[in-house]
């Protein structure tokens, strides 16, 4: 048995941590509870401007299937929301992806869009961190296995060095669960957490934690 929890699963001392960090809420689940959909990797291929561009992203990353076996290797989730200070009108945050990055966009909001981005990139850089220090309190706590996952792309690097297919931050990096196929709108509505969808006032995100 592992220090810091007993045949249940009692990882109450990750939840506690959690919310020192800063997280909105946190829960254990039981691994059976992550959704993992082939449908989600298609949305960064689809719909992000990431694609390709990182090695924490899509296609350098394990597939949903590959994934399905790994996380059948674990028991438990920490589920992690953290809520964005960033906020936008509705109107805006409905095409926040348009105004932000289309030149022939109304001036009005894209600096609105742009705003927006600038608060929540400054506003969530402390995210990744705390999953990583909630890695940390896992794995000194006797799961040498525990991994975090982030919400969102990895902003270690101006440029990814994906040309040279080598990770110059590989202790810090850390793979997005949606880059994995894990449906974090159906998990975190599985666990009694739901995410505003679509986005309304400040953006929830949900992060990950997987336990031995």
């Amino acid at each position: 048995m592992s220090k810091g929890k007993d045949d249940t699963g009692n990882f109450g001392f990750l939840v506690k941590k959690a919310g020192e960090l800063g997280a909105k809420e946190a829960k254990v689940i039981p691994i059976s509870d992550v959704i993992i959909e082939n449908r989600v990797t298609l949305k960064c291929r689809a719909g992000c401007i990431g694609y390709g561009k990182k090695l924490t992203c899509p296609p350098y990353v394990p597939t949903p299937d590959e994934f399905r076996k790994i996380l059948a290797e674990y028991r438990y989730a920490l589920l992690v929301k953290f809520i964005s200070p960033a906020e936008a009108k509705p109107d805006v945050i409905c095409s926040i992806y348009k105004y932000w990055l289309d030149p022939d966009a109304p001036a009005d909001k894209k600096e609105q869009a742009t705003k927006f981005w600038k608060d929540h990139f400054n506003g969530t850089g402390s995210f990744a961190p705390m999953m990583l220090e909630l890695e940390r309190t896992a794995f000194n706590a006797g799961n040498p296995f525990a991994l975090a996952f982030i919400n969102g792309s990895c902003r270690l690097c101006e440029t990814c060095n994906v040309k040279a297919g080598i990770c110059l931050h590989p202790t810090q990096a850390r793979i997005p669960e949606h880059a994995v196929g894990v449906n974090m709108v159906k998990t975190a509505e599985k666990a009694g957490m739901p995410i505003r969808f679509p986005v309304k006032g400040h953006p929830e995100l949900m992060a990950l934690l997987l336990i031995d």
